[in-house]
């Protein structure tokens, strides 16, 4: 689900590109840019999910995203509050769901009552 918006922005990108190429000269340099562009949302998108990690610990819950700049977001199992799941229909249908702990909100987490019964277990 994190990368449908991504995909259907790329395929609407790629979709007006191949318009304008069969249109021709000198549409199609543009149609050509635009294919380029897709491509380049779909992988940024595929890429920065690639990077992304939730870590459970003994004692806290991690987000860690980014390649070349890494940036983390933690909250303690001790000081660990309320945890809490939201899930749209669509989530409940594909499995995924925002995980509430804290301060800390991850979205578009997968299988996210087992996530919950590791939190409760460990802060517990």
């Amino acid at each position: 689900m994190v990368l449908a918006g991504p995909f259907v922005r790329a395929l609407a990108l790629g979709v007006v590109g191949i318009g304008c190429m069969a249109v021709g000269w000198p549409a199609s340099i543009a149609g050509v840019l635009l294919q380029v562009g897709g491509a380049g949302i779909a992988l940024r998108a595929v890429w920065r999910w690639e990077r992304t990690r939730v870590v459970l610990t003994t004692e806290k819950l991690f987000v860690v995203h980014g390649t070349f700049h890494r940036r983390a977001a933690a909250v303690r199992l001790s000081q660990l509050g309320a945890v809490e799941i939201e899930q749209s229909l669509v989530g409940r249908l594909l499995g995924y769901g925002t995980i509430v702990a804290g301060d800390l909100e991850i979205e578009y987490v997968p299988e996210p009552r087992r996530m919950y019964g590791l939190v409760e277990r460990l802060s517990g």
